[in-house]
């Protein structure tokens, strides 16, 4: 079947025609997808603003029946899922049945378990506070939708970002307008089915995709956007935030990024190298959580090293689908080549490729072997930027000011690492990290935790119940005491 646009509860046919998805694993076609115009794009804005007055009066409980069906759709239809997203990202089986298909179910079932106490700002507010000559005054804060979310996804992970995106969205009695990213639009498509099939009303979740970044121009500059929850790189983040700023729309903002890990003597090794590994198989380290910058005390650094590159080649590079590949391919062609430029920048810089860089003897598909750069510098190429791919850079350190010293050093601060024997120690360095998010002697995340970025690496945080904060406003009601 051939893809259309999920436009107003319908599926229409695109402007734009259609453009290939490929499955970055074999470089086959994994199917057409429809190219929406921009004149199509902002239909789909209109469309959400007018359906967003009935269905932000509908009762928060029915909202929450729509979003479990659609959880428990996607668990009944997970198989085929997961096969389509498989084959749109490259993703292994595991991963894509449990962290990008299970994880959608999951977080559509979190926000149709909503309690009441989630949706409130605490009652002591200015509950009956004196208000010079007025008297006392009762005050109510309640929470009230922003209105029109343009949803803009990530390509590592279609099902559970737009999942976090869009079901948060609804729960709080938005409507929405889906932007996927151009490489895995049709996972997206499905998500669409299944809300549709769920109960979700016309208009209040609309899908539209295009190649071409003027449908995505499109949809954040709309008049009829309330507010734009993007999940990308730093750099398109700025532009769409220029837009915002503009406009005086809601930004909520996941970007790139960098994070160290800081590795102290008399840390659990194989604890960290398991941790550390993760960024070469995990998403093939197209993962902005990715603990890519390994600052290692002197008196580990050796040994942490050479655990690292023995772990690194252990790993099966291959195709995804076989069930001892632990490492797939990259989106892309061209991010493949993106990958091995950062790896010969390094080199050239003065870093030493210990194992990986190089091309693996696959005869078709996007694949990168998982590469350790040591002896390198926090000024460095590898050391400053994303790279987005299965890469670590290993800098030295000696004490523990100059691990936090270095740690800091970055235009990032999404998700940062502490690997110590001494807790004391792990929590004091924690709280020292200026980033989101730091993980003690773990890369494990909690869901119910905020999740979001220190500068250059996002604005707000969402996950859990946090993201029904990030997706409503406060609004004060006061009255004569």
């Amino acid at each position: 079947m051939t893809q259309r646009l999920f436009l107003g509860g319908s599926w229409a046919e695109p402007e734009g025609g259609f453009y290939d998805v490929l499955d970055p694993a074999t470089e086959g076609t994994v199917g057409p997808a429809p190219e929406a115009s921009p004149e199509q794009a902002r239909a789909a804005c209109a469309v959400a603003r007018e359906a967003f007055g009935s269905w932000s009066r509908t009762a928060p409980e029915e909202r929450a029946a729509i979003l479990g069906r659609a959880a428990r759709l996607i668990r009944d239809r997970l198989a085929p899922y997961a096969e389509l997203a498989q084959a749109e990202t490259g993703a292994t089986t595991g991963t894509a049945r449990g962290m990008q298909v299970g994880v959608a179910a999951a977080r559509f079932q979190r926000y149709a378990r909503v309690e009441p106490a989630e949706w409130a700002v605490p009652p002591q507010i200015n509950e009956a506070g004196p208000m010079g000559r007025a008297g006392v005054m009762g005050a109510l804060a309640v929470r009230q939708p922003v209105g029109v979310v343009a949803c803009v996804s990530s390509y590592n992970n279609p099902w559970a970002n737009a999942a976090g995106k869009i079901a948060p969205a609804l729960a709080m009695g938005n409507t929405v307008v889906v932007k996927p990213a151009p490489q895995d639009p049709l996972s997206v498509y499905r998500m669409a089915e299944v809300l549709e099939a769920a109960g979700v009303p016309p208009g209040v979740v609309n899908v539209v995709s295009g190649a071409s970044v003027a449908v995505g121009e499109a949809v954040v500059t709309s008049a009829d956007v309330d507010m734009v929850s993007f999940t990308g790189s730093t750099a398109v983040g700025r532009r769409i935030a220029e837009v915002c700023g503009r406009g005086m729309k809601r930004q909520l903002m996941e970007l790139g990024g960098k994070g160290a890990a800081l590795v102290f003597d008399d840390a659990d090794l194989g604890s960290a190298v398991a941790g550390i590994g993760t960024t070469f198989s995990f998403y093939s380290g197209q993962i902005c959580t990715a603990p890519t910058r390994v600052l290692a005390q002197r008196g580990v650094y050796d040994r942490l090293v050479v655990q690292l590159a023995f772990y690194a080649r252990r790993l099966k590079v291959g195709n995804p689908r076989e069930p001892d590949t632990v490492v797939g391919p990259v989106i892309s062609a061209a991010h493949r080549e993106r990958v091995e430029s950062y790896v010969e920048t390094g080199r050239k810089e003065g870093a030493v490729v210990v194992t990986g860089g190089e091309r693996p003897p696959l005869e078709r598909g996007f694949y990168v072997s998982p590469a350790l750069l040591a002896d390198c510098s926090n000024d460095m190429t590898v050391a400053r930027e994303e790279i987005f791919g299965p890469v670590v850079a290993v800098i030295p350190f000696d004490e523990e000011d100059e691990g936090v010293a270095l740690a800091n050093d970055s235009d990032y601060g999404l998700i940062d690492y502490v690997w110590s024997g001494d807790v004391a120690r792990a929590f004091r360095v924690a709280r020292r990290l200026r980033a989101g998010g730091v993980g003690v002697n773990t890369v494990g995340r909690n869901m119910e935790a905020p999740f979001g970025g220190f500068k250059k690496s996002g604005v707000g945080r969402d996950i859990g119940s946090y993201a029904l904060h990030a997706y409503s406003e406060v609004q004060s009601i006061v009255w004569p005491g």
